[in-house]
């Protein structure tokens, strides 16, 4: 007779009472909440990504909305509530992750279109309704693709600035990392940050638009130009900040108190001028960029990192758009000395892979390796490498 496979890792929403599995969240209180805040506001449907302010794509734990909400802990995905229902869209690679990790208040949409997400909004949304999202954690792309998707639509796609799923989340939200920001050591460098800053300005000048200000969205950015370096995100060597450099002004918008004593020395050493770096609140950057978009000025922004909350505080007249900001463009140029350590740091982590295959080769035929002490004797050869400071990913260890 057939054999019937039975799956206890999957939920099944059909059976009585319902069945969870292990892994799976009850974000039945969590959805409850949100959804009075979304009446409160007016709002009918609610964008949440999977992304933080600057477009990365990892982020820490305390931007982790989606997770929070959804129970879904993969790095790529987007949810929408609406007052009756919940859906999740996320990529083939996080497919059976989603099973395992969602209750039964989620559908599970396998594709990550926008124009789909849309298309599922306009069936799920009354006419005349409101949908919303932060527009602090969506590209610029993101924000247009969603406003092609329900035009022509008695929608209406809006930004709300203060977001709801942190006012749902409450105080149980993770505190932002207070860990110290430090100075990369000069060996590792081959450049200091003010002759990073003097040809940054040097491009502005000879720019036909003659830009006077460049604005850093992306966490690599600021941490490049600046030599400096933190771990508020696992696998990653950068810290929450924004940049704004102009002709003569530099603002470096960071929790200041993390700075280490040398890293705000080498900052500050230039005071006053036009190499002194002012030290402003994070959660400022829209307030002094509102402020500064008032005047005659030309702000040069990347759009693949920059979000489109701040990109809409700058008049279009007003914007010089790119890809990707002068700053990116030079980071991607490795100058020879960054050239001689990248090759040093292969040669390392190659020394750290040939002694992992010689391990397996001998261990695996015992039958004491599995996928996940294997990951982790890896991790342990790398940490014993002169200047590691860890993978720069979880380990995706597979056998077969």
């Amino acid at each position: 007779p057939q054999v019937l496979s039975t799956r206890n890792d999957i939920w099944d929403c059909s059976a009585d009472p319902l069945y969870l599995p292990p892994m799976a969240t009850n974000t039945t209180a969590r959805l409850a909440t949100l959804r009075g805040i979304m009446r409160t506001h007016g709002v009918h449907a609610y964008i949440v990504p999977s992304t933080d302010a600057h477009m990365s794509e990892y982020i820490s734990k305390r931007e982790a909305r989606l997770g929070w909400l959804t129970g879904f802990t993969g790095s790529a995905g987007t949810a929408v509530v609406t007052q009756d229902k919940a859906a999740l869209w996320t990529d083939s690679r996080y497919w059976t992750q989603a099973e395992r990790e969602l209750d039964c208040n989620w559908e599970l949409q396998r594709t990550t279109s926008n124009e789909s997400i849309g298309m599922w909004i306009r069936k799920a949304v009354p006419a005349e309704g409101n949908v919303s999202l932060d527009p602090f954690l969506f590209s610029i792309d993101t924000w247009n693709s969603y406003s092609r998707a329900l035009h022509g639509s008695s929608l209406t796609l809006f930004p709300l600035e203060t977001n709801l799923v942190d006012q749902a989340w409450g105080d149980q939200r993770p505190l932002p990392s207070s860990s110290e920001i430090y100075s990369l050591p000069s060996e590792f460098t081959g450049s200091s940050w003010q002759e990073k800053v003097a040809g940054i300005r040097q491009r502005m000048e000879q720019h036909v638009r003659r830009p006077t200000a460049v604005l850093l969205s992306g966490l690599e950015e600021t941490a490049w130009l600046f030599n400096l370096r933190g771990d508020d995100i696992p696998y990653n060597p950068v810290f929450y900040s924004y940049t704004l450099l102009t002709n003569t002004t530099i603002s470096l918008f960071v929790e200041e108190s993390r700075l280490s004593v040398a890293a705000r020395q080498s900052l500050l050493s230039g005071c006053p001028g036009p190499l002194c770096v002012e030290l402003q609140d994070y959660g400022q950057v829209s307030t002094h960029l509102r402020r500064y978009a008032q005047r005659n000025v030309t702000v040069w922004l990347g759009t693949e990192y920059t979000t489109y909350g701040l990109y809409n505080i700058i008049p279009k007249e007003k914007l010089l758009e790119e890809n990707y900001s002068p700053v990116m463009t030079a980071k991607a140029v490795k100058n020879a000395h960054e050239q001689e350590m990248l090759r040093a740091a292969h040669v390392r982590d190659a020394v750290a892979v040939i002694q992992y295959l010689l391990w397996l080769e001998k261990t695996v035929p015992q039958g004491q390796v599995d996928e996940f002490s294997g990951a982790q004797h890896i991790d342990a050869l790398r940490w014993a490498q002169e200047h590691s400071r860890g993978p720069s990913f979880q380990s995706i260890s597979a056998s077969g």
